[in-house]
């Protein structure tokens, strides 16, 4: 692999020299919502789990910083391939020397940064290591143990790896069904199912990335510890001196902003890599924030409700979006999850009360179950995390509730297995809402089926499945997402032809439209492609049509409203006068 431009150099984003804040989708609020817990949760740990001070007689023996706030000192960073360092007296290996640099003062004298190339050797070219040892001392003294003159209470110092190992991706089980490319050459990749589960069971192939940007800084903590007791989230980080019993300053090696795809792959054709050091102090709440947000993204990865990866791209909101902008999505974000929810709980309520299906579209409650239900195979396709198929599992068995309220399902038990049978409502078919309701999908179903089978022609000419299923999978999944939107329409035309919206659940609907607003708002501050924003806006003309059609149409007090009564819960409408519904002229004809 030839190696990435320079201009993939991580900006440094630690201390007070980093990169100015700059920009998941779904997820975002999730990941938010996620890091705030740990952080409450954290405080609480450290307040009521840090060790207790047994009671005794002897005084409380607390430990403090050996070094004081503003005292000058020297550095010495060397590069080599050893993780065990002795060789101070190299001049090789040192790659950078600073002196006189005050500790935790805010200010430009003390940070200081550095630029170089690095020139890999054959053995970091084929997976070997390289390390940073990065030393410090007081002015005028030496890091070097084998120094006359070393103090081992003026000089501290921390190794940290400029090459991290990631799995190299599995050979992909995605192939061509058709057997060729487009360019005519004929591809063989008629690979046995057998020979590829042998491939993924195979050793793992490890590929070493270079750390092209590291920041050093210096944490700002002069706090008085109690010995033995210090809290639970510093304890891990504090470098003890054993005669004295204090502490040294904490080195912290700041990647919080060093982006996965900001790696650089190192192979025998590498010759070459940017490395930008930099040096500074941080303040001990960032210090711990940086921590606490990515221990953070550790539990949800273990939990599965984050893959890999997506903690990168809730860092980019923050480096490449714009402040104002970000500050506002975080704050509705929260208000999606309420709207989501109030959302659910109203829909189901509407569809446990509504006792007609008077002006509501049935076939609509069908197609959606199926639509679920394709989102929910393709999903188990392709190796979801169980948070998602688990709530995508719900939505499926919700929709198929739904069709037991807008239709009659009985189990047929006269064959040898029981079928269940659907049949309309009395409500639905006694009136003009079926008709229209089978007019507005015969005309839909031939766009429909139209844009499935051409997205279903170009999936199979120019992309790769695993299999058959997988491509009708695929081909659907993506028709659902793409065409869904169309099933709306349905509804639009039963309106029109109706004159009247007053049985639609518009307390649902609100919500939804505002959860829409909510993802308008994210297609701006997300980084995706040009087609996918624009296409966050196509339920926003859906809904504005559903407004438009609330504003024209006049509310009747005397139809049948969403639970199947007119006016008021008794049966009567304002004025006194009674209501039948459908199903009760239906009782009356049977009579």
């Amino acid at each position: 692999m030839a190696p990435p431009e320079g201009g993939q150099v991580a900006a440094v984003a630690g201390g007070e020299g980093g990169a100015p804040p700059q920009r998941q989708q779904g997820g975002f609020g999730t990941s938010i919502t996620g890091i705030i817990r740990i952080a409450v949760f954290w405080y609480f740990a450290s307040k009521f789990f840090s060790p207790a001070v047994k009671k005794s007689n002897e005084p409380i023996v607390q430990i403090s910083n050996l070094f004081n706030k503003g005292e000058t000192l020297d550095m010495w960073v060397y590069l080599s391939e050893h993780e065990k360092f002795n060789e101070f007296g190299n001049e090789e290996l040192l790659t950078w020397h600073e002196t006189n640099i005050p500790y935790a003062v805010w200010g430009s004298e003390s940070t200081r940064t550095l630029s170089l190339t690095y020139h890999p050797s054959q053995a970091v070219q084929n997976n070997g290591s390289v390390y940073a040892h990065v030393y410090f001392a007081r002015s005028g003294y030496s890091p070097d143990p084998t120094d006359p003159e070393y103090q081992p209470l003026a000089a501290f110092g921390r190794t940290h790896p400029l090459v991290k190992y990631s799995p190299k991706s599995k050979k992909s089980k995605k192939r061509s069904l058709l057997g060729a490319e487009e360019e005519g050459k004929q591809v063989s990749e008629e690979t046995d199912e057998s020979q590829i589960d042998a491939e993924d069971t195979g050793p793992t192939e490890w590929i070493s990335y270079w750390k092209p940007n590291i920041t050093i800084n210096l944490v700002d903590d002069f706090t008085r510890y109690t010995q033995n007791a210090a809290p639970p989230n510093v304890a891990p980080y504090l470098n003890i001196e054993p005669t004295t019993g204090s502490y040294y300053p904490t080195i912290y090696f700041n990647e919080f902003w060093l982006l996965r795809d900001k790696y650089i792959a190192i192979n025998e054709s590498v010759t070459e890599v940017p490395l930008h050091l930099e040096v500074g102090p941080i303040s001990m709440t960032k210090w711990q924030l940086f921590m606490q947000v990515d221990q953070s993204f550790q539990i949800h990865r273990s939990y599965g409700s984050m893959v890999e990866g997506e903690g990168d791209e809730l860092k980019r909101v923050f480096l490449e979006g714009n402040p104002v902008l970000l500050l506002i999505t975080m704050c509705v974000s929260l208000l999606h999850s309420v709207f989501d929810f109030l959302a659910f709980k109203n829909d189901i309520q509407f569809w446990n009360k509504n006792k007609s299906m008077e002006g509501l579209s049935a076939k609509t409650v069908v197609v959606n179950f199926f639509s679920q239900l394709i989102i929910f195979l393709y999903l188990l396709d392709n190796d979801t995390s169980w948070m998602i198929l688990a709530s995508s599992g719900v939505g499926v068995c919700i929709e198929f509730w739904k069709i037991g309220k807008a239709m009659h399902v009985e189990v047929d038990r006269s064959g040898r297995i029981p079928m269940l049978r659907f049949k309309d409502r009395d409500s639905y078919s006694g009136n003009k809402t079926k008709e229209y309701d089978d007019m507005a999908m015969k005309y839909l179903s031939y766009l429909l089926f139209f844009l499935v089978i051409c997205s279903a022609i170009y999936s199979l000419k120019y992309e790769q499945h695993r299999s058959w299923y997988s491509w009708i999978l695929g081909s659907l999944t993506s028709c659902v997402y793409m065409f869904g939107f169309i099933m709306m329409c349905p509804q639009l035309f039963i309106n029109y032809k109706l004159k009247s919206v007053a049985h639609l659940p518009w307390r649902q609907m609100t919500y939804k439209f505002l959860n829409t607003i909510i993802d308008d708002l994210f297609a701006f501050v997300i980084k995706m492609p040009w087609l996918h924003r624009l296409s966050v806006f196509r339920d926003d003309l859906i809904f504005l049509i559903y407004i438009y059609q609330r504003w024209v149409y006049p509310v009747d007090k005397k139809r049948v409203n969403e639970f199947g009564f007119g006016g008021v819960d008794d049966g009567h409408t304002a004025d006194g006068s009674a209501v039948v519904t459908a199903e009760k002229e239906e009782e009356k004809k049977t009579k």
